[in-house]
């Protein structure tokens, strides 16, 4: 592999800070509002005219905590378990996929990547009318399980191409010593896709935790109600004024999580990902 010269590597480093200015433009234009009055908001200056926190004193002792405080313990219960499922289910779909040979398995994956693009907005009202009848609607099975239409897809997809890369000659070997399939399964392959399990986990982790149209469609109370959700229900002081400052606060808090997670394990992530990309 040749080295880059001295201009191709100023040339990515421009490119690269182009890129990450226009990625994290939004994400900034969002935190100084978080921190403008509801006054300064239509100012029209990027940086607050006067920098308060009340707007996040709000989530949390004001106006909006009765709102976001339960939709905040719906979110991460809801995609927590939604995730674990999610994880656990594919884990054994994706080992099926990648070490076994029956009919119909490439239709399984095939099936499932196509479940993944499949519009959600189309399933909501029947799912909303199936629900109602059942007594899963305003749940939070009610959300888990439409979750893992989400979830699943995308974490079968990605483990299924990882333990491909797995050779299988190591299971060959435990077994020849003497382990069973399952003991070759849960001490052998399991511990080496782990890298790849986590990263599934993390992605439909992110999946789950920033859905919309589930959360608005299938819940009508705070017993069920995601953050993302909530914040179509937030209210200004009057009628007359718009939440823009408690909105952009509430999208920062929820928004931290994801940032601490991936700063934490960004190694762990991209290691699952190159790994699981590269077979053989």
């Amino acid at each position: 592999m040749t080295s880059l010269s001295t201009k191709q590597k100023v040339l990515w480093g421009l490119v690269a800070i182009v890129v990450l200015l226009y990625t994290l433009w939004p994400l900034a234009s969002i935190l100084f509002t978080s921190f403008k009055s509801s006054s300064d908001v239509t100012s029209g200056t990027f940086l607050p005219p006067h920098w308060v926190g009340d707007n996040y004193a709000s989530l949390f002792a004001g106006a909006a905590k009765s709102l976001f405080l339960p939709a905040l313990r719906n979110s991460i219960g809801i995609s927590l378990i939604a995730t674990a499922i999610a994880v656990v289910l594919a884990t054994f779909c994706a080992y099926a996929i990648a070490r076994l040979d029956f009919p119909g398995k490439r239709l399984v994956l095939n099936t499932a990547l196509g479940v993944s693009i499949f519009p959600i907005i189309s399933l909501t009202t029947p799912l909303f009318n199936l629900w109602r009848r059942v007594g899963l609607y305003d749940t939070w099975p009610g959300l888990i399980i439409p979750y893992l239409s989400l979830t699943l897809p995308i974490s079968i997809y990605t483990l299924a191409a990882y333990f491909q890369q797995i050779p299988w000659d190591l299971e060959r070997a435990a077994q020849v010593d003497g382990a069973t399939n399952w003991q070759a399964f849960s001490k052998v392959i399991v511990p080496l896709a782990a890298p790849g399990v986590f990263t599934t986990a993390i992605i439909a982790f992110f999946i789950a935790w920033n859905d919309f149209v589930y959360g608005i469609s299938l819940t009508s109370t705070s017993a069920a109600r995601p953050v993302p959700a909530a914040l179509a229900f937030f209210t200004g002081a009057s009628q007359f004024e718009e939440p823009t400052g408690a909105i952009a606060a509430a999208a920062i808090v929820v928004t931290i999580p994801i940032v601490i997670v991936v700063l934490l394990f960004q190694r762990q992530i991209v290691s699952g990902l190159t790994q699981g990309a590269v077979k053989g």
